[in-house]
């Protein structure tokens, strides 16, 4: 909106704004023709002001009959706002920090998981480095996922592999640790046959 009001020449109107004289008669021609090009002016910026804006904030600077005051209004809301988003965000990286994966949760669904709260993070305009994301999914993997973690590690250039890669080798293997776990389960059921004949 800055840059749309400076482009208009109207940036200075919201900025500084203008007085009213108390007697407007006592002024000369040429005052009086500054005054004008003021007041038109300002009511163009406001007009532009009134057009950015959805039905909600639109009520909120709806009674302001200058645009310094309605930006003033904006200002004052956004900065309401900008609090709130760093509570969230607070939130958000403490939720990041404390993630663990689940023993029972599939390595899919872990992703899914990190990967949302990134992204909110992302949306609350914290950018966390691919690297960092990465180096947090490997730290907190279920204990039967470390040892893949630790090839993983020393294997691969963290800083140049996607998530996409990370969460490949890590389904791989743990698609080898459940075809592992049914055939030992099968292997005993199997047992467990013998033994019954």
């Amino acid at each position: 909106m800055k840059a749309l009001l400076g482009s208009q020449e109207a940036w200075e109107v919201v900025e500084k704004g203008y007085d009213e004289p108390e007697n407007e008669g006592a002024l000369s021609q040429a005052q009086r023709n500054t005054l004008q090009s003021y007041r038109k002016l300002d009511q163009h910026t406001l007009s532009i002001i009134h057009m950015g804006l959805d039905e909600t904030m639109f009520e909120k600077v709806a009674s302001p009959t200058k645009a310094k005051e309605a930006w003033e209004i904006l200002e004052n809301n956004f900065k309401g706002i900008e609090k709130v988003k760093k509570v969230c965000l607070q939130i958000l990286r403490g939720e990041f920090e404390s993630l663990h994966m689940k023993e029972s949760e599939s390595v899919f669904d872990y992703f899914i998981r990190v990967s949302s709260i990134v992204n909110h993070m992302k949306r609350y305009g914290k950018n966390i480095e691919k690297s960092r994301v990465i180096e947090k999914i490997l730290r907190s993997l279920d204990s039967k996922l470390k040892f893949v973690s630790i090839a993983i590690k020393e294997s691969n250039d963290l800083d140049t592999m996607t998530l996409d890669q990370l969460m490949g080798s890590l389904q791989a293997y743990e698609e080898r640790l459940k075809k592992k776990g049914e055939l030992v389960a099968q292997v005993l059921q199997a047992n467990v046959s013998l033994g019954d004949q």
